[in-house]
């Protein structure tokens, strides 16, 4: 015993994980509590600023169908006093966009300078499983639907806010027997879409983001490249755990992946992301920036129930990737090897 307890003292002490983001002791900020109207659960919000500062959350809304639509959250502060539309924003149409029949989901923002417009990227759920679909809009009162742009299986979409030489480029999550990748697609006009590349592989064997990635809010443009954070899928005997992890692409290139961190950097752990209609789940579609150009404020649904709220460094993300990641072309070479 004394010899096992002697050793015991040679073992290296495990250091405490690096808390990246933290909650917001309010959260969650919005639930279905907060409703005008009758609905099951809100969660997986797209985000943005407004020319006034505040904030607005394009909200998914789940119905006691099962089905989605989408509703605006409108506040000062982007943490309380909500206005929350009377009824919902942005609905299907399935005259015109059949596509829409099952609901759309999990809208990701982004603000196109060149367009004066803000960009939606949304799951439109069809008959045929979830495709990607584009709208256009200047107030989030009225929206120009450009309908879909990625068929069915494909999903966790968003569009970069500038050309990447000459083209529009929109980051997407196809679902193949294979498993679940990101790519990037580039498009002349935001309809007719080509030259698609793989972005990043989901890992193999017992990975945390083994099998199935996919982005979570639109990546963030900083002087280091494409600063990305995407969501990986565990599964477990049990059910599937949402954990969110970090990487870097080049600002011209942004197939190109120039930093990966190894392990996640977020996961379910309070009670309100640990337990809902889908346990042990994480998923951000937005956040917003502050005055200061590096704090991020991260919106993500928790268990499909709630929306809640924290804050990050930019700075402080991209040192982690350096203490904690890996160039994925040097990866690469060791695989093959």
């Amino acid at each position: 015993m004394s010899i096992l307890a002697e050793k015991s003292f040679d073992r290296p002490v495990m250091n405490k994980y690096e808390t990246l983001f933290h909650r917001h002791p309010s959260n969650p900020i919005l639930t279905g509590r907060d409703w005008p109207y009758s609905m099951n659960s809100v969660f997986n919000a797209g985000a943005t600023l407004l020319p006034d500062g505040s904030t607005l959350l394009l909200c998914r809304v789940e119905d006691r169908r099962g089905l989605s639509h989408l509703c605006v959250a409108r506040s000062a502060n982007g943490v309380d006093g909500w206005q929350i539309d009377r009824e919902p924003t942005f609905t299907p149409d399935v005259e015109r966009f059949p596509e829409e029949l099952w609901g759309i989901e999990d809208p990701r923002i982004t603000y196109m300078p060149e367009l004066q417009q803000y960009a939606v990227a949304y799951t439109s759920y069809s008959r045929g499983g979830p495709g990607v679909s584009l709208a256009l809009t200047k107030d989030f009162r009225v929206f120009d639907k450009l309908g879909v742009v990625m068929s069915p299986d494909d999903k966790d979409a968003a569009l970069l806010p500038r050309r990447i030489n000459g083209s529009w480029a929109l980051i997407h999550r196809p679902m193949t027997p294979l498993g679940a990748h990101i790519w990037i697609s580039y498009s002349p006009d935001l309809r007719h879409w080509g030259n698609h590349k793989l972005m990043l592989e989901a890992r193999r064997g017992a990975w945390w983001d083994a099998n199935k990635i996919g982005m979570s809010p639109p990546p963030i443009e900083t002087s280091r490249g494409w600063l990305m954070i995407y969501h990986g899928v565990r599964r477990t005997p049990s059910s599937s755990i949402y954990r969110l992890g970090l990487a870097l692409f080049d600002l011209e290139q942004p197939e190109k992946c120039l930093i990966r961190g190894d392990s996640w950097m977020f996961a379910p752990e309070a009670e309100y992301e640990r337990h809902g209609d889908v346990q042990d789940v994480v998923f951000p579609c937005g956040y917003t920036l502050a005055s200061d150009g590096d704090t991020i404020n991260l919106y993500y649904g928790a268990a499909d129930s709630s929306i809640a709220l924290a804050h990050g460094s930019i700075r402080s993300l991209l040192a982690w990737l350096d203490a904690n990641g890996h160039s994925e072309q040097s990866h690469d070479r060791r695989l093959r090897k």
